[in-house]
């Protein structure tokens, strides 16, 4: 599958030979075969998904994730850096469609602001038909913590900028792929603040563990 709405990063990204350098090298082909299997983490009719990263490295950013799987659950962490990059993630293609109009997530976090994303697993882009939907997820420091996300709720974004162009709801039925990502903006298109994000212009450590993913 094409990767879905994967640039969310910062506008002032440099067109540096270092930038150019790590996009050339940069294999979101390599990062699918590295996928990792989360058995706690079920949707539609597939029973273990299967994680890779995507972070701003796609395009010359120098974010970097690492994900493992134990006990059948998911740690997403890394280093977000906003110094010409702006976002990571960890994505999952799964088959059959959802049949709920509500995920539930139960999670670990650090503090920092998230976003839960759901797409068709299709391209996207400012031209394409293809929106990433994405809904916020707040954390609270070492907190384990379930929420119920409503799909209606989902916005749909097109490079971190809400789509004015979807009018409605996601069509469950439709979506193909989850995500979770750490990005410059929620999922309105509002800038993600620095107290929930990372100070503008430094790196910071991430982690973001996610304990279940089910319909509801």
């Amino acid at each position: 599958r094409c990767v879905n709405n994967a640039a969310e990063a910062s506008p002032h990204m440099g067109q540096s030979w270092t930038s150019l350098r790590t996009m050339m090298a940069y294999s979101v082909a390599t990062n699918r075969r590295e996928a990792v299997a989360s058995a706690k983490i079920r949707l539609g009719s597939t029973e273990a998904l299967k994680w890779y990263r995507l972070d701003d490295g796609v395009m010359g950013g120098r974010s970097s994730t690492q994900h493992t799987t134990e006990g059948g659950a998911l740690t997403f962490a890394g280093m977000l850096d906003t110094r010409g990059g702006g976002f990571t993630s960890v994505r999952a293609d799964f088959a059959g469609g959802l049949k709920s109009d509500a995920l539930r997530v139960r999670f670990r976090g650090d503090g920092k602001t998230y976003k839960v994303l759901l797409s068709n697993g299709q391209g996207g882009g400012p031209w394409s038909n293809n929106p990433s939907w994405q809904h916020d997820l707040p954390t609270k420091l070492g907190e384990e913590q379930s929420v119920v996300l409503p799909l209606a709720k989902f916005v749909p974004s097109f490079g971190g900028q809400r789509s004015r162009s979807h009018a409605g709801s996601l069509n469950p039925k439709d979506m193909a792929q989850v995500g979770f990502m750490l990005s410059l903006y929620l999922s309105d298109g509002s800038p993600n603040p620095e107290k929930t994000f990372v100070q503008k212009g430094t790196a910071s450590s991430f982690r973001l563990e996610i304990l279940g993913v089910e319909e509801t």
